[in-house]
């Protein structure tokens, strides 16, 4: 695939050059030229952290507005558990998906349960592999993206088990379709994100397949019209309420949720991407080889951290904790029929279609003899530079802005500080080389 979907936009207009997005890039997917930063699209894995740090909101997410819901004649909403964390412990799941109705959705849908369903299908997975481990949760869909462009060789360990929503998405239309006897296609079911990736995996699957939704919404952009939706609402009963809640699948909202819930033993919670790329190194040195299951997401402390909620990402998390523990006190087991799944999963109803590819990055030229050079000329160039990461070339790193500088996309006067008396020779070798390159190309 040559061309890659992106749910970040910046606005130059806004933008001030400030360099905070490129020092916190965990793939060196911006540089900062002529005073605006810009994404190098191959490298970006959509993960959100420049949207978290710029301090003029110059990077912006891209989701769907509220009226493309007018494209549709049935509408069905489908919340990530995290948005249950954004409100108040008297809120329960209940009464959040009895206001989302009243937002113009023509029903809402409790993701949690699908969440249980295939959190008992990852435990049926684990149990019937035999290949190398650990085995990835493919949960955050950056840390997907972060696997096919940065740790290629760790794509066959990302478990091929459908996400919640998109079995939720595939299912929902099925059975409207024959309920309201419309066509799959008149139907919209759209996600309610924590973050701008999940749009990612619906317009453009890591798969390369098909998703079943047709857009996400922005959890920050329903909260305030979803809190005045639900001032109305009277309060049901408390046990009733807590009745309808799946533990299994609630947990999904946090880091560790998954194998809090399915009491995993030989497993690993982690969050945050500088945390990830840490575990994902040992990964690679043969660290980690007894550990069956990591449950990654780039946020945070799961999806209650994402990019795009409203409430403080501790107290989220706190709150989806203390649910879960009010579910085990109360012995409620609002859960899918282990039996039921184990069936499905035989049936390969869960598993993925498609299948996770590498991204590789464009090599430093197609032709091998050429790029053996410019790889050459890198090392040199990288050699002679300070070594001391500044940014102020525009490059996050010395060794980037040598790639850069060879690639045609930086100068070597970009860099600020005196470099020594043979970087004119190779700056000459340069343009010689950028010379050659160009009458090939006539």
């Amino acid at each position: 695939m040559s061309q890659y979907f992106h749910s970040i936009r910046i606005d130059t207009e806004k933008c001030e050059g400030r360099m905070k997005c490129l020092r916190v890039c965990p793939t060196q997917a911006i540089r900062v030229r002529d005073g605006k930063a810009a994404i190098i699209e191959e490298k970006c894995i959509d993960c959100g952290e420049c949207i978290t740090v710029c301090p003029h909101g110059a990077i912006v997410p891209l989701t769907d507005p509220f009226g493309e819901l007018s494209k549709f004649r049935y509408t069905v909403a489908i919340p990530s558990p995290a948005l249950y964390a954004q409100f108040g412990r008297e809120i329960l799941p209940e009464k959040i998906l009895s206001g989302i109705k009243k937002l113009g959705f023509d029903s809402a849908f409790d993701l949690a349960l699908t969440c249980g369903e295939v959190s008992f299908a990852i435990q049926e997975y684990l149990r019937d592999y035999k290949g190398p481990k650990p085995l990835i949760s493919n949960a955050c869909p950056t840390v997907v993206r972060l696997i096919q462009v940065k740790y290629p060789e760790l794509i066959d360990q990302i478990i091929p088990i459908e996400l919640p929503r998109e079995l939720a998405g595939r299912e929902i239309k099925k059975k409207l379709s024959k309920q309201l006897k419309i066509d799959e296609k008149e139907i919209g079911a759209f996600y309610l994100t924590p973050c701008p990736v999940k749009m990612i995996s619906i317009k453009q699957p890591a798969e390369k397949g098909k998703s079943f939704l047709d857009g996400a919404i922005s959890i920050a952009d329903v909260y305030g019209p979803l809190l005045s939706a639900m001032e109305g609402i009277e309060k049901g009963s408390y046990r009733k309420a807590l009745e309808s809640i799946c533990i299994l699948g609630v947990g999904w909202a946090m880091v560790g949720g998954i194998c809090r819930t399915l009491r995993l033993k030989n497993s690993l919670a982690v969050s945050g991407l500088p945390e990830i790329i840490k575990v994902f190194d040992d990964i690679e040195r043969g660290k980690l080889r007894n550990i069956d299951f990591i449950e990654a997401y780039s946020c945070l402390q799961g999806c209650v951290g994402g990019s795009l909620t409203v409430e403080n990402l501790y107290t989220s998390y706190n709150k989806i904790l203390k649910l879960i523990e009010t579910l085990e006190f109360e012995q409620i087991k609002a859960c899918p029929d282990i039996r039921e799944v184990r069936k499905l999963y035989s049936q390969n109803y869960f598993l993925i279609k498609g299948k996770f590819e590498p991204r590789p990055l464009k090599p430093l030229d197609t032709d091998l003899a050429k790029a053996i050079k410019k790889r050459k000329l890198k090392e040199e160039i990288y050699e002679l530079l300070r070594k001391i990461d500044c940014g102020v070339c525009g490059a996050p790193t010395c060794l980037a802005f040598a790639e850069d500088v060879v690639k045609g996309y930086a100068d070597l006067t970009d860099c600020i500080f005196d470099l020594p008396d043979n970087m004119e020779e190779l700056s000459k070798e340069l343009s010689d080389l950028r010379s050659n390159i160009h009458k090939s190309k006539k």
